[in-house]
């Protein structure tokens, strides 16, 4: 005899209703319908918006970092200033603008994942050099901007200028960028005279021309590599000459 699941009985011997569990098809269509309502209240320009908001299912559970190294994510959720009372449909753009006015953020991008998280994506300013300041050094990014950053606490290890020099430092914005392997070595560049640099990298002193541009630079990669299997000890490398990689021997 086979047996089957029988709902508790009410007071007048009847199933009790508040027990009584909708077919699975029944449930499907509900949920297929409160999301059909949801995407129609979505679809529309400004009123569905308005009318999601209220619900307190829509309400700001939970904020996503992404794309920080410098910044705290703390400090990125203090300056967002939202909280649980907060509808993930409230107007993003105040909010991204909130985020960007942090001077270590170049742009901030916010999306929202239903049903209560929104999703803060963050572009930094990088810094790509340290120039000595009083009590110590200070980072500079690319295009010569100052960044609040303390070399001492933060997880800095940037090449040294002199002083604030803004061809230099686009030098080195493009350097990182398109030559990361010479990027990750170089420890100092200086002018030597009105001409030529001199770039000190952990393995070797590289001179150049004053106008050298990032792709010259990565021409070092498969001379040193080249030296390394002759086992050859370099003094220095030089790059003055058109088209040429010199290599000075010891």
């Amino acid at each position: 005899m086979s047996a089957r699941a029988v709902p508790p009985a009410g007071p007048d011997g009847a199933p009790d209703a508040a027990s009584v569990q909708a077919p699975r098809w029944q449930r499907r269509v509900k949920g297929l319908s409160l999301l059909a309502a949801v995407a129609a209240l979505v679809s529309v320009p400004w009123w569905g918006r308005v009318a999601l908001s209220q619900l307190a299912f829509f309400h700001v559970k939970r904020v996503q970092i992404e794309g920080v190294h410098y910044l705290a994510p703390s400090d990125v959720v203090k300056r967002l200033a939202v909280d649980t009372t907060e509808s993930v449909w409230t107007d993003l753009g105040p909010l991204e603008r909130r985020v960007e006015k942090d001077p270590l953020v170049a742009s901030a991008t916010i999306e929202r994942r239903l049903p209560g998280t929104l999703v803060v994506r963050v572009v930094e300013k990088v810094p790509v050099a340290l120039v000595p300041a009083r009590g110590g050094f200070r980072a500079y990014d690319s295009r010569g901007a100052a960044l609040p950053l303390e070399p001492s606490r933060a997880d800095v290890d940037l090449p040294l200028l002199a002083g604030r020099d803004t061809a230099l430092l686009r030098l080195l914005g493009d350097v990182r960028d398109s030559a990361p392997d010479v990027y990750a070595r170089l420890s100092e560049v200086r002018r030597v005279g009105r001409r030529e640099l001199l770039l000190r990298l952990t393995t070797v002193p590289v001179r150049a021309m004053a106008d050298v541009r990032a792709g010259r630079l990565a021409d070092i990669i498969p001379v040193e590599q080249d030296l390394a299997r002759r086992r050859a000890h370099v003094v220095e490398l030089d790059l003055r000459y058109r088209e040429q990689v010199v290599a000075r021997l010891e």
